[in-house]
C-alpha cells in the first residue's frame, strides 16, 4: 500500500528542483572597460566601453536576436564614423581577434597581418552592407574600431549575470529602436550606450551626474558604479577578466584613466590650475575621494584563445562574486575545445532592411 505522504514529499522534491532551475539557466554579460592606445590615447586616457552579452547574437550586425546552441554571444557598442549607425553588434571572437575561428587567431601579429585580417573581415561581412563607410562622419576608418579589438588594447570584462528576461527587452528594444548615430564625445559617447544598456538590467542605477566627472560618462566611471552595485547586490556575481594585448601590432595599451583622475596625475593639472584654481581644486577632490579605488584585483583570470570560456563558460564557485576587490580566478580550456564549439556570426541581412 503507498503511503499518503508520498504525493506531498513528491511535490515538494518537484517544487525543490524548480527553484534550483533559475541557478542553471542564468544568463550573462559583460562591461568591457577597454584601455586607450597610441597617441590619442595619450591625450584622452578614458578608453572606451562596449558590452559583451553570452546569449545575445547578431542576425546582421544591426538586428539581434537569441543565440543558438554552439554561439557565443555578441559585443554591442557605439562607434562614430560606421555609415550612420548609432550601435553595431560584433560576434565575439571577430570582435577580438578578426577572425571567426579562434583556432585561426595569431599568437602574434604585425601591421601587415592585422590590416589583412581586418580587411578580410570587412569584405565578408561589412562591405556588403556599407559598415565599412563613413556616412557623414569625418571619421573614416570606424569601422576598423569593431573587429580585431585585441590587438590595439588590453580589456577588462566586468562580468555579470542576467536573466533571459532581461536579455529579451534588451534584444526588444534595440531592435525597435532607430539605430541611426548622434555621436557627441561628451554627450552621447561610447560610455553613454554602455550605460543605456546597464540600466535596462538594473533599472536607474546608472547616472550621469556633475560628480564624477564633471558630468560627462567615462568607462571607468561605469566600472565603478558597477562594482559599487555589485557589493550591494552580490547575487550578480560580478567577476573582473582580463583580456591581453595580442603582442606585436602595437606597443601596450595606457591604463585607463576617468576625467578627475587625467587632470590631476598628468600635466593637464597645471594649465588647469593656472586657468581656474576651484575647478582644479574641486576635480583633484573628486579624484581623491573615488579615482584611486582599485577596480582590478592583482591576478585576474585571463581571457585569451586558449581559454575563451573564461568567459564565454558559467562562473566557477571559486571565482570572484563579490566584486572586483576578490581575486579571480578562471576555468581552463583549450584552443581545440573552444574552436569545436565554432562562431557562427550568422551575418546575413542586407543593409536595406535596416533603413
Amino acid at each position: 500500500m503507498v503511503p499518503k505522504r508520498l504525493p506531498r514529499i513528491s511535490i515538494l522534491f518537484l517544487t525543490s528542483l524548480l527553484a534550483l532551475a533559475p541557478v542553471h539557466c542564468r544568463a550573462q554579460a559583460a562591461l568591457l572597460m577597454e584601455e586607450p592606445y597610441g597617441f590619442y590615447g595619450v591625450i584622452n586616457p578614458t578608453g572606451h566601453n562596449a558590452i559583451y552579452l553570452k546569449n545575445v547574437c547578431a542576425e546582421t550586425p544591426l538586428k539581434l536576436r537569441r543565440c543558438r546552441a554552439n554561439e557565443q554571444g555578441v559585443v554591442i557598442s557605439r562607434y562614430y564614423g560606421v555609415d550612420g549607425y548609432d550601435w553595431v553588434a560584433i560576434p565575439l571572437i571577430p570582435y577580438l581577434y578578426s577572425v571567426d575561428d579562434i583556432a585561426d587567431v595569431p599568437a602574434h601579429v604585425d601591421h601587415q597581418t592585422v590590416v589583412a585580417l581586418r580587411n578580410q573581415y570587412r569584405e565578408k561581412h561589412f562591405e556588403p552592407i556599407g559598415l565599412d563607410q563613413p556616412g557623414k562622419s569625418v571619421v573614416h576608418d570606424g569601422w576598423t574600431q569593431l573587429i580585431g579589438e585585441s590587438y590595439e588594447r588590453r580589456m577588462y570584462a566586468f562580468r555579470f549575470d542576467t536573466t533571459p528576461e532581461q536579455d529579451d527587452a534588451l534584444i526588444a528594444q534595440l531592435n525597435d529602436d532607430r539605430n541611426r548615430s548622434h555621436f557627441h564625445m561628451l554627450f552621447r559617447n561610447c560610455a553613454d550606450f554602455a550605460r543605456e544598456l546597464l540600466n535596462i538590467y538594473f533599472p536607474h542605477t546608472f547616472h550621469r551626474g556633475i560628480f564624477p566627472d564633471a558630468g560627462v560618462t567615462t568607462p571607468k566611471q561605469l566600472a565603478y558604479k558597477l562594482d559599487h552595485y555589485a557589493k550591494k547586490h552580490p547575487e550578480i556575481h560580478l567577476t573582473v577578466l582580463e583580456i591581453p594585448q595580442i603582442p606585436g601590432y602595437r606597443s601596450h595599451s595606457h591604463s585607463t584613466k576617468d576625467i578627475a583622475e587625467s587632470f590631476s596625475t598628468t600635466e593637464y593639472v597645471v594649465p588647469l590650475t593656472l586657468l581656474n584654481p576651484y575647478v582644479a581644486g574641486g576635480i583633484f577632490v573628486d579624484y581623491f575621494m573615488r579615482g584611486r579605488y582599485h577596480l582590478v584585483p592583482k591576478h585576474p583570470a585571463v581571457v585569451d584563445p586558449d581559454n575563451l570560456a573564461a568567459l564565454t563558460g558559467p562562473v566557477a564557485p571559486e571565482e570572484n562574486s563579490a566584486g572586483a576587490g576578490m581575486q579571480a580566478t578562471g576555468a581552463a580550456s583549450s584552443r581545440a575545445v573552444t574552436a569545436a564549439m565554432g562562431a557562427d556570426s550568422g551575418l546575413k541581412e542586407s543593409k536595406a532592411a535596416h533603413e
